[in-house]
């Protein structure tokens, strides 16, 4: 399944996977295919609530599922889409068959992402697997209870885990596949990417998504 997850700035994040179109964060979007069954929203930072690139993606038919925290400012989009899901952080959910968690996703020692802003990552379960998508977070007690086949995890430091941070945690969550986000943009470089594969142990595969 990881060939139809595409990575692309930040935590833009397709994926293509039991018939549906699913987008997270999408951020610097240059094409606009407007066929997303769903979009789901981390967090109201610039990078991952654009609602320009997010009209770039929905139609009709789009759920958006955002922290709660969002909800009035999703309302915007109301008429141009299905319907909006808000979410709580810790909470189960099941939206048109598509099972997921919420995932707090927040810092432990720096000041960008409080727990009690309400940012989420999403666990979220395709084609029989667990996908977790981390958001923006530091390596958290939450993050480590997460149970799943493919990580995405930010690896570009200062707002959230570093590359060998992202690798350690990686190391003890031991998913059958990690993939970085978040680096070779506005924070970290794309060498973060090589620094990460290096210090993730086998058996976990590091596949690289975004490309230099």
């Amino acid at each position: 399944m990881t060939d139809r997850i595409e990575v692309f700035t930040q935590n833009s994040i397709r994926i293509d996977a039991d018939g549906k179109i699913i987008y997270i964060d999408p951020f610097k979007m240059t094409d606009e295919p407007k066929d997303a069954d769903f979009v789901f929203i981390t967090h109201d930072h610039y990078d991952h609530y654009s609602p320009d690139d997010i009209k770039k993606v929905i139609c009709e038919k789009t759920i958006l599922i955002i922290p709660e925290k969002l909800e009035s400012r999703a309302n915007d989009f109301s008429g141009q889409i299905s319907r909006i899901v808000p979410v709580k952080q810790g909470t189960y959910h099941v939206v048109e068959d598509l099972e997921f968690d919420t995932i707090p996703a927040y810092n432990i020692s720096k000041p960008f992402h409080e727990k009690s802003a309400g940012g989420v990552g999403y666990l979220l379960i395709l084609e029989g697997k667990g996908v977790y998508i981390a958001g923006d977070t530091d390596v958290t007690p939450e993050a480590e209870d997460v149970d799943c086949d493919i990580a995405l995890v930010p690896i570009g430091g200062t707002y959230t885990m570093d590359a060998k941070e992202a690798a350690d945690f990686i190391n003890k969550l031991q998913p059958k596949v990690a993939i970085p986000t978040h680096y070779g943009s506005i924070v970290g470089s794309l060498s973060d990417a090589d620094v990460f594969k290096k210090n993730v142990k086998f058996p976990v595969k590091v596949e690289i998504k975004i490309k230099g």
